[in-house]
């Protein structure tokens, strides 16, 4: 058995050093990988649903944002990009350091107007996104939802 063990941590060395020389994440660090909670957890659950904002790595996830007020689909995606914003900065990031998006729309036929808030929000090199329409509306009664991830570096 300690052959076998001697064995296995030798190759788990030598795992470790050819990721290094070909420029991957350790596996060491791969193996036990850090999630930081960052955003607000609703703890008044016994088990939480989800956390607001998760940190990995160099890595920030932001969870839906809806708005839960009487309005159009411009003011709500108003709000939710500031909401959003609010959050990336909070947490060491920013709206031009956002990789992906995906946008919750309880219409499609507000697709357009709800374009029109959002553009230029992310800077100059906008993040990739999927917009879809939900089948029954996005919870809260919300016109739209938004989450997103983005880089720390």
């Amino acid at each position: 058995m300690e052959k076998i063990n001697k064995r296995r941590s030798a190759l788990k060395k030598l795992g470790i050093g050819l990721a290094g020389i070909f420029g991957l994440s350790s596996l060491k660090s791969a193996e036990n990988p850090k999630k930081k909670i960052v955003g607000d957890i609703v703890k008044n659950q016994q088990h939480p649903l989800f956390s607001g904002a998760v940190k990995h790595g160099n890595t920030l996830y932001i969870a839906g944002k809806g708005a839960h007020f009487d309005g159009d689909i411009k003011a709500h995606t108003d709000h939710v990009l500031k909401e959003i914003q609010k959050e990336l900065e909070k947490n060491g990031s920013s709206m031009e350091k956002v990789l992906k998006v995906n946008v919750y729309l309880a219409d499609l036929a507000d697709y357009k107007a709800m374009n029109e808030v959002y553009r230029g929000r992310f800077g100059a090199n906008p993040p990739v996104r999927t917009t879809v329409a939900t089948y029954g509306g996005v919870p809260g009664n919300s016109l739209v939802e938004i989450d997103c991830i983005a880089a720390l570096d």
